[in-house]
């Protein structure tokens, strides 16, 4: 196992700040794409794309980003928006709870330093996830 920044999340020895990736399940996945679709909720047949999936946490609050792609069953009008809002990254955090929250989203055009131009998520996680390049 590495400890490099992967969209996987791979798990890592926390850094000085408290922060370390997490491996992302499926059960994740799903509870952040449920809360960008309780957020867009025009958005009823989307993914994470495949490899760009980001889960760590700093602290006791755990972060994700992520960005979507349409899923079989979607209709003409979600296959057209996700053209704009596939391109950029979606970034959520998790309360205490364990509910997850989306709190940004890339702006257009994205910002030189990726997820580490983000205010939402902390600097040191944006740094273990590479700000959230993928190869």
């Amino acid at each position: 196992m590495t400890t490099s920044p992967t969209p996987a999340g791979t798990a890592a020895s926390p850094d000085r700040s408290g922060c370390h990736n997490l491996t992302a399940t499926d059960a994740v996945k799903a509870a952040v794409t449920l809360a960008y679709q309780r957020s867009f909720p025009r958005f009823t047949h989307i993914q994470p794309v495949p490899g760009q999936f980001f889960y760590g946490q700093c602290g006791g609050v755990r972060y994700a980003a992520t960005r979507f792609e349409s899923a079989p069953g979607a209709t003409y009008e979600e296959l057209v928006s996700m053209q704009d809002e596939g391109g950029a990254t979606k970034y959520f955090r998790s309360t205490s709870a364990g509910n997850w929250s989306y709190v940004a989203s890339d702006g257009f055009p994205r910002g030189p330093q990726g997820c580490g131009d983000v205010p939402q998520i902390p600097e040191a996680l944006a740094a273990l996830w590479g700000n959230c390049s993928v190869m």
